[in-house]
């Protein structure tokens, strides 16, 4: 799990990278996404990386490892909007963000961390594929909880599946990576 945890952070160094220079562009101007707008954006994603390995032809020269960046980049802002809300006019400079980020970033790790030790790093024999079906899934079951007004009766809440898709999408980087060398 040594190996998994450097992989881990090499991904989460690169995402966090475009996430500093964009803060720098744009600023916070992200923080007046509601949930379901970033939950959509992250679908869009999603279902590209998914034609993206159905399709032979494509007419974008854009690769899957671009789009599951901005799956982890809109998961973490997604995770930073349910502890702060959402507000009218940007209000988060780029220190302050990057300490949100490294927080969330942080809990998601360990999570994944306390989830990989018990399921054996059972994601190394997965298909890239795979991955992004369940990231799909559960974007489909975050659009279902936010229709449902956040309200759960048995389930995790959006928090949980956000992080999910996180290391989903860190765990579909390292295997391409890894294909790639």
């Amino acid at each position: 799990m040594q190996n998994t945890s450097k992989q881990y952070d090499a991904v989460v160094a690169t995402c966090r990278s475009l996430f500093i220079n964009k803060m720098k562009d744009y600023g916070s101007a992200w923080r007046i996404l509601r949930l379901p707008s970033l939950t959509d954006q992250i679908f869009i994603k999603a279902q590209r990386i998914r034609k993206l390995q159905e399709n032979d032809v494509r007419k974008v020269d854009e690769d899957e490892k671009s789009e599951f960046i901005g799956i982890i980049n809109y998961s973490v802002m997604a995770l930073i909007q349910l502890e702060k809300g959402v507000v009218a006019q940007p209000d988060l400079g780029v220190e302050e963000a990057i300490e949100l980020y490294d927080e969330k970033i942080a809990e998601t790790k360990a999570l994944m961390m306390n989830k990989n030790h018990d399921y054996g790093e059972a994601w190394r024999d997965m298909r890239v594929s795979s991955l992004t079906d369940l990231i799909i899934q559960k974007l489909l079951r975050v659009k279902q909880i936010e229709d449902n007004k956040g309200k759960t009766l048995v389930s995790e809440g959006i928090d949980a599946n956000y992080q999910d898709m996180i290391n989903y999408s860190i765990f579909a980087m390292v295997l391409i990576n890894e294909n790639d060398d």
